[in-house]
């Protein structure tokens, strides 16, 4: 294919596609203060994901979804917050849109913490008005299970810059030639961590970061060639990570899972499903 990103086809190649294959990934970012990475980070470390799991399942991906609930990020001025509602029907709209197209093999991912409390009431929800099974991966959770292996030099945010290589934006990462180095400082709302950890990420309790230097501490990156370094090292934590995921093997699970449905549990209790 010319590209793997939908929006970029044209209707004509759109439509082709359709005619032989039905699965689409969806990245769902975020625009946040984060450390000083540009605000679009986790999006763009979505997207990235998203396009390498694409080219290994002949997929196209649906990208430009930034603005959804950002979290505990409000001190810094460049946080876009949506709220969870109202980023669920957003959504659920698109959900249905593609639906209709011909896209039966829906596929959300997310490198954002809180994007769970959006994403998973959306597949739930779906498939309870649709009986179509989409899925969310939480890429977060995929990464801290292979992390020992991943990233065994403790360099997570080479896979950020890593990211923005794969979209063909490196440059939009900024070089910090003059800041001095920080130490890391304990969060300042870690005092609270026994009614967090009640739930999972950002969903026991309503909460913001007391200092900005909660979110991301993030490495000085002094010039394009240490960029670079993190970029290359970040490609590959991204590639080996998509492999361990391992989409193709979990699509043929989709497709199995939908087929039980119709075939059995539909058989069974169809009456008032």
């Amino acid at each position: 294919m010319r590209t793997r990103i939908f929006s970029k086809l044209t209707n004509d190649e759109a439509e082709a596609y359709l005619q032989n294959y039905s699965t689409i990934i969806v990245p769902v970012g975020t625009v946040e203060m984060h450390g000083d990475f540009p605000l679009d980070c986790e999006t763009v470390v979505s997207e990235a994901i998203a396009l390498k799991m694409a080219e290994k399942t002949n997929s196209v991906i649906l990208n430009n979804l930034p603005y959804f609930y950002a979290g505990a990020t409000l001190a810094g001025r460049g946080t876009v917050q949506v709220g969870i509602r109202e980023g669920i029907d957003y959504l659920f709209a698109i959900a249905k849109s593609l639906k209709r197209q011909g896209f039966n093999r829906q596929i959300y991912l997310s490198f954002h913490g809180p994007a769970h409390m959006t994403l998973s009431p959306l597949v739930r929800d779906f498939f309870e008005e649709t009986k179509t099974p989409i899925l969310f991966v939480d890429i977060i959770m995929a990464l801290m299970k292979h992390a020992k292996d991943l990233i065994p030099n403790g360099n997570f945010y080479d896979i950020y810059v890593g990211a923005y290589k794969i979209m063909g934006r490196l440059d939009d990462v900024p070089l910090n030639p003059d800041k001095k180095e920080e130490s890391l400082t304990e969060s300042s709302v870690s005092q609270f961590q026994n009614v967090f950890s009640l739930a999972y990420q950002s969903a026991a309790v309503g909460y913001y970061f007391g200092e900005k230097s909660d979110h991301a501490q993030t490495p000085v990156i002094r010039n394009a060639e240490q960029r670079l370094e993190m970029a290359d090292r970040g490609v590959k934590i991204i590639e080996d990570l998509v492999e361990k995921i391992d989409l193709p093997s979990i699509l043929t699970s989709l497709d199995q899972l939908d087929d039980f449905y119709h075939s059995e549990v539909l058989k069974k209790y169809g009456e008032w499903l």
